[in-house]
């Protein structure tokens, strides 16, 4: 068992993920995650909602000054791209790398997300397990 030593925080830790493929079957990725204390993830957390609101805010000023056009219409697709792109930028923020054989950058980050969805979300998932409950398992 490993002695328990306060101060000397990791630069980041590794995890492999788990999850289910679209074709049937498990598949797994070692991440290589970035070491957060549980305060550093909720200001982690806290910049990416006030990102988030003030992207709102000005979306409905755009929207306001565009009130006489036509109101676009609604596109699975656009949602669809919205929620891999946030997802992509967000593990881009959690991960410094992985242990498949692409290189770790934002293209192909966005291309697992598009490509595995649920994989993408399972690593969301346990990064946030990882540093606010400190449930790690492999």
């Amino acid at each position: 068992m490993a002695k328990i030593t306060l101060g000397k925080r990791p630069l980041n830790f590794k995890h492999t993920v788990k999850a289910q493929l679209p074709e049937g079957g498990e598949g797994s990725i070692e991440m290589l995650y970035k070491y957060r204390t549980r305060t550093e993830f909720g200001a982690f957390i806290d910049a990416r909602l006030k990102d988030a609101r003030d992207k709102d805010a000005a979306d409905a000023v755009a929207d306001e000054q565009a009130a006489d056009e036509p109101a676009a219409a609604f596109s699975l697709t656009d949602v669809q791209t919205k929620t891999r792109d946030g997802n992509a930028a967000y593990i881009m923020d959690i991960a410094d790398g992985w242990n498949i054989d692409q290189p770790f950058n934002l293209s192909t980050v966005t291309q697992l997300c598009d490509e595995l969805p649920g994989l993408a979300q399972q690593i969301i998932n346990d990064y946030r397990a990882a540093i606010i409950e400190g449930r790690l398992g492999n």
